[in-house]
């Protein structure tokens, strides 16, 4: 078994359950180990924590810090002394996670660790220097490790200056050349609805991300608008704060994740983010909204059970959206009771038919267009059954809405600064989406 050392800094390891497999990259070896450490890993290493009835990702061990994630058999554990922000080490964590998955382009296991040992090592120390994240790039990590073990020495002119490394580098190689430089934007928002039965809000959450697709040659800066309408009310992971009081008509962001290469400097002058974008596909921001988004549909659901008989429907769908625009694959899923023999509808858009496997009266609509409305009429027919109570569960939809946001945010502009770049094709999508996450409830 490896040995394992443990400082009052945050370190990480790797580790079979069984056989102890261990990969350590610590952080900061400044601190000598002491026994109550050495006790603190002992427990920890020897615990199944599979077996527990009780799933932790954190564990505090004798006042030494455990957070850790499994991948099948594989355990990825970040151990510390002080209190840190448990938020970023997780992140730490899903980002090497992401990267050796990325690089192998393998499921991670055991045998990918042993027969992979020094180069994890490698990209582990070139990910994080004297306890800072440094490189979370695959494609900056390929300019210094490649598959065939080797670190890529660079030129000293051409090294990165550490500063660099902490505000965010630009992960791009050079000599890039295209024939046509085009750049592809899209703005995808998965909505997560709850409404009430009469259209009142109980959640509201969107998760978001602004995808880039850029074929530029060259090194390009750019630079992208926003809306005014847009405020950052919490910390922007990774970026600066921004602190803006908020209007009712604002849409407000809870919570955004930028890529390591955007600046934020002139945002509160012209609502303006900065980059030297990668080649390729990147993750531009993620983010969350909560308050004030626009809701693409009104279900209006008239349920009414008579006896233990059976259940009378009629479910009204109103399109919010523009007329110009057309909601796309919606699926509605309307609950019937678990003790349903059959189901007659009489009136319908689109197709319906009753599903006994999911109890669920499926209503597919290929093609709905803005500000129109359809309807489903249904009868359940009920078994007699001593246990005829029925929990109501809410109707849920999917959907995929092209052309709208439901946060409303939008990218004005798209610019290469450079005057070189005098013709860049720009294409800009946007797209809202549900996958069982509306719900209205009956």
């Amino acid at each position: 078994m490896n040995n394992l050392y443990f400082t009052e800094n945050i370190q990480m390891f790797t580790f079979k359950i069984d056989l102890y497999l261990g990969i350590l990259h610590a952080m900061r070896l400044d601190v000598a180990l002491v026994q109550e450490e050495k006790k603190a890993r002992t427990i920890f290493l020897n615990t199944d924590y599979s077996l527990c009835k009780i799933k932790k990702p954190i564990e505090n061990i004798n006042g030494t810090t455990f957070c850790y994630k499994r991948i099948k058999n594989v355990y990825f554990v970040a151990v510390t002394k002080k209190n840190v922000n448990a938020a970023l080490v997780f992140e730490l964590l899903n980002t090497i996670i992401r990267i050796l998955k990325e690089y192998f382009n393998k499921d991670i296991s055991e045998n990918l660790i042993k027969s992979n040992f020094s180069l994890v090592y490698e990209i582990l120390d070139e990910t994080i220097d004297f306890g800072y994240p440094q490189k979370t790039e695959t494609d900056l990590l390929k300019l210094y490790i490649n598959s065939d073990k080797k670190v890529i020495k660079k030129e000293e002119s051409k090294q990165q200056p550490i500063t660099a490394l902490l505000t965010g580098p630009s992960v791009r190689q050079q000599n890039i050349l295209y024939r046509k430089n085009e750049v592809f934007i899209d703005v995808i928002e998965n909505v997560h609805f709850l409404l009430s039965n009469n259209g009142k809000f109980l959640k509201s959450d969107i998760i978001g991300e602004i995808k880039i697709n850029t074929k530029l040659s060259g090194y390009p800066f750019c630079r992208l608008g926003l809306n005014e309408k847009l405020n950052f009310q919490k910390k922007a992971i990774g970026r600066k704060t921004i602190k803006k009081k908020t209007k009712n008509h604002s849409i407000v962001i809870d919570d955004v994740k930028f890529h390591n290469s955007i600046s934020l400097d002139k945002y509160n002058i012209d609502r303006s983010i900065s980059f030297s974008p990668p080649d390729g596909l990147f993750e531009c921001a993620s983010y969350r909204v909560t308050n004030n988004v626009k809701i693409p549909f009104k279900v209006i659901p008239i349920v009414k059970q008579r006896g233990d008989t059976s259940v009378d429907y009629k479910i009204t769908i109103r399109c919010l959206i523009k007329k110009r625009l057309f909601a796309k694959n919606v699926v509605i899923k309307v609950p019937t009771p678990k003790n349903t023999a059959g189901c007659l509808i009489t009136k319908q858009n689109g197709v319906a038919k009753y599903d006994p496997a999911t109890n669920c009266i499926i209503w597919k609509i290929n093609k709905f267009q803005g500000e129109s409305e359809i309807s489903l009429t249904a009868e359940a027919n009920l078994l007699r059954s001593k246990n005829s109570h029925w929990a109501r569960p809410p109707i849920t939809l999917d959907f995929l809405l092209p052309g709208y946001t439901s946060s409303g945010l939008k990218v004005k502009y798209f610019k290469v600064i450079e005057k070189s770049y005098t013709d860049v094709s720009k294409y800009i999508r946007y797209l809202s989406l549900s996958k069982g996450s509306f719900q209205i409830r009956i």
